[in-house]
């Protein structure tokens, strides 16, 4: 089979479509035959060779995929037949013709999505249905900030929070994805290249601040972010853009205000935890992807770009050209 490979990390131009060994489903797993991937932060940090993927996983790129059931392994409980149309999060490997996973971890596809719409919710909604519910237990009514609003996660995280009746406020670089965050729903959003978010972010909150940050900047955020958090508010961060070395007084900061930092990594949890994870989203959420459902959830897709130009896909990603997700088409 084929797949996004590089032979030494770098830049986007060590990448390549590779011809590789077609994997095999083992206990409980199921071969998916991928009809599309979509493209991460992950990926990019992996072909730098700063995120190896787990022990046991594959190096192949890509941690999400739709396709369709091509093969069940030994001791599977008959949940999934050939032929289903399925979604999954993925250690690695979803960059490929075949994937392999276990049972647990696949979702269906609801029937009006293409798999060019269904690669793009996996890793983005699952991220945010996680950190919302599973770390911030976000409540009715309770402000949230989230940063990188335009992202994949954001716009994901954006829709949630007005599926749980909180109120999502957002940042972004340019004032298209501001606009295409205001579209998805935000309440408010602010320029953190032109304006100071956290004065803002006081300001559309009359001063009380937001109750829940999602912050995957890190470090050069950290000020601004406890100047908006509330009290008893949580901080959750999920990545570290600008790098994760503080200086300053943080902690006095986090402990005058009562509040608690929170991390997480959706890619290194077990398998259990994961499939919890996936088990809540499929009954909660999934059902509002749906035609007829109200609220009605839309994963946003930014550009497809075939296997074969897969260097181009992670430039535009490095760029931050992407509003929404960047998919990858698989060949057949």
């Amino acid at each position: 089979m084929f797949a996004a490979y590089f032979d030494c990390p770098g830049g986007p131009e060590n990448l390549y479509m590779k011809e590789v060994m077609k994997p095999n489903p083992g206990e409980g797993e199921v071969l998916v035959k991928v009809s599309a991937s979509a493209l991460n932060r992950a990926d990019l940090l992996q072909r730098r060779g700063k995120y190896p993927p787990p022990k046991g996983a594959s190096d192949i790129l890509g941690l999400e995929a739709a396709g369709s059931v091509a093969g069940l392994g030994p001791g599977c409980s008959g949940r999934w037949r050939i032929g289903d149309a399925v979604m999954a999060l993925l250690p690695g490997g979803g960059q490929a013709q075949y994937v392999t996973a276990p049972e647990g971890l696949l979702m269906p596809i609801p029937e009006d999505m293409t798999f060019i719409q269904a690669a793009a919710i996996p890793e983005a909604w699952l991220t945010a249905f996680q950190l919302l519910h599973f770390v911030g237990k976000v409540q009715e009514g309770e402000r949230v900030l989230i940063h990188a609003g335009a992202s994949g996660v954001g716009m994901a995280a954006i829709q949630l929070v007005r599926l749980a009746k909180a109120i999502p406020i957002v940042t972004a670089g340019t004032q298209e994805k501001l606009e295409a965050t205001a579209n998805a729903g935000a309440a408010a959003g602010f320029n953190y290249k032109n304006e100071d978010f956290s004065e803002k972010v006081l300001e559309f909150t009359q001063g009380s601040g937001v109750d829940i940050i999602l912050d995957c900047v890190g470090a050069s955020y950290w000020e601004k972010n406890l100047n908006c958090l509330s009290t008893d508010g949580r901080w959750i961060i999920y990545g570290l853009l600008s790098g994760g070395e503080v200086h300053g007084d943080l902690l006095a900061r986090l402990i005058s205000k009562r509040a608690s930092i929170h991390t997480s990594l959706l890619r290194s949890r077990d398998k259990e935890a994961s499939s919890g994870y996936q088990q809540a989203f499929t009954e909660e959420v999934l059902p509002h992807f749906s035609g007829g459902a109200a609220p009605r959830l839309q994963p946003l897709v930014d550009s497809v770009y075939p296997l074969h130009a897969i260097a181009e896909a992670h430039r535009a990603m490095e760029e931050n050209r992407n509003i929404g997700k960047i998919v990858i088409e698989i060949p057949v």
